[in-house]
């Protein structure tokens, strides 16, 4: 295993496949606030010239987190199939890069080497590619799921109403629940972010979006993203869950900070097929995105990316309905601006994607990030066109309780008009009987809320 080459004359030499993986990503203001990042671009080109000439099975055979010591790593080895493994323990990492973006290379094939590839040689693959490689890899590929709607088909491109409100104010909250359903939002989950986490406050909200969703017999599905404990009490308690929540990270000890483990979400997962409202069989919803180990001090000196790599390994044990990528929430001390913002963006949901999840994205950014709404428009749209499953919708792009930009009802409706994409067939037919919808493009009615009246 070589872990040195030459650059114009210059030889560079690295300690551990750890290094050079952390040296060879693209610059993020995380890895160099904890000091891996590559000091030069002519380092972070050595280190993916030495990237690009390993072999599979040295990343195989050295993991960053030992499987000993790390949760994580036991489910992403432990779910492994050994037998494509071995097909192709033998190529390298550029070999593997060739192999993704040949144009005789498929979803077929490329589902069948996921299931062999660990989450660290699918971040290793993604860091030789420009965003450009990102996108026509992360296109080639359709991952679905069903929970009481169908999630993932192609030319199809939904949509979460996050109805946010600062107190929990149930008027509020439904005045954005309809204004999203207006938008032709809604399709993916109607997902409230509960300001008061109590067993009791999140039993409120389930029971008044789940009595919403019945009223108007709306094709989708309802969650409160409080902690998974919290879900689970109020689904014991007679609270109608049709998805349950949790944020994840890719580390045992980030995950530790969550207050999650691997019994824990086997045990919501199991409930939530026993007492939950949804068809199934995919009813978990999970969260991620880069920077969430390092703002935790847990990220044991691996790279953002590969931790949030690791994060979608650790996910696909629980085949979620969703998986949305946040990875512009935290601030700029782990994403500094819009650039590496969208470069996450597309190397997560390439990643998320080649995992075999069905990924979806939000390009948000905070208030004290150096980017703007351009750069989230940015992302949208080439995200888009890589196949996101789906996207966040806010009113006016404000989470007014989370204090964050995400994409707006308007957004939403854009992106689909632009690529000629429709909602979720069962949801489809419900806003064409709403009147809100019409051969795939909105009607008059979009944006009148008097409609539920």
């Amino acid at each position: 295993m070589k872990l040195s080459c030459m650059v114009r004359g210059q030889h560079y030499a690295f300690s551990s496949i750890k290094e050079v993986m952390a040296k060879a990503s693209e610059e993020k203001s995380g890895d160099r606030l904890n000091k891996i990042a590559a000091a030069s671009a002519l380092e972070r080109m050595a280190a993916k010239v030495v990237l690009s000439e390993l072999q599979l099975k040295d990343i195989y055979e050295h993991p960053l987190i030992p499987y000993e010591a790390d949760e994580v790593t036991r489910i992403i080895y432990d779910d492994l199939n050994l037998f494509i493994y071995n097909e192709i323990k033998g190529w390298t990492v550029g070999e593997l890069r060739e192999y993704i973006l040949s144009h005789k290379t498929g979803l077929p094939q490329l589902s069948r080497i996921s299931r062999g590839l660990t989450s660290e040689m699918i971040s290793a693959v993604a860091k030789l590619m420009s965003s450009l490689d990102l996108v026509i890899a992360a296109q080639k590929i359709r991952n679905q799921a069903y929970c009481n709607t169908l999630i993932g088909e192609p030319g199809r491109l939904a949509f979460r109403i996050q109805p946010n409100h600062p107190t929990d104010d149930p008027e509020g909250i439904l005045a954005s629940i309809k204004e999203g359903l207006s938008y032709g939002s809604g399709d993916a989950v109607i997902g409230i972010n509960p300001n008061n986490d109590s067993v009791e406050s999140v039993s409120r909200l389930l029971h008044m979006s789940h009595d919403f969703i019945c009223k108007w017999n709306i094709p989708t599905q309802n969650c409160v993203l409080a902690h998974i404990t919290t879900q689970m009490k109020a689904l014991q308690n007679g609270a109608p869950i049709a998805l349950m929540f949790q944020s994840l990270a890719g580390t045992q000890q980030a995950n530790e900070a969550f207050g999650i483990s691997r019994a824990i979400l086997d045990e919501g997962m199991e409930l939530v097929r026993q007492m939950g409202t949804s068809t199934g069989p995919n009813v978990m919803y999970f969260e991620t995105g880069q920077g969430s180990e390092v703002s935790l001090d847990a990220d044991l000196g691996v790279d953002m990316q590969t931790l949030e790599a690791r994060t979608y390994g650790y996910a696909r044990h629980w085949q979620p309905f969703m998986v949305n990528n946040v990875s512009g929430f935290i601030g700029p001390e782990t994403l500094y601006d819009g650039r590496q913002v969208i470069r996450a963006d597309l190397e997560d949901l390439f990643m998320g994607k080649l995992h075999g999840l069905p990924m979806g994205i939000a390009p948000t950014y905070t208030n004290h990030m150096y980017a703007d709404q351009n750069d989230q428009e940015i992302a949208g749209i080439l995200t888009t066109v890589a196949g996101a499953n789906f996207y966040m919708g806010l009113p006016g792009g404000d989470d007014v309780m989370l204090s964050y930009q995400d994409t707006s009802y308007h957004d939403d409706a854009s992106l689909r008009e632009m690529l000629g994409l429709r909602p979720l067939a069962e949801f489809e037919k419900w806003l064409e009987r709403m009147g809100i919808m019409e051969h795939g493009r909105l009607t008059e009615q979009a944006g009148d809320l008097s409609i539920f009246d």
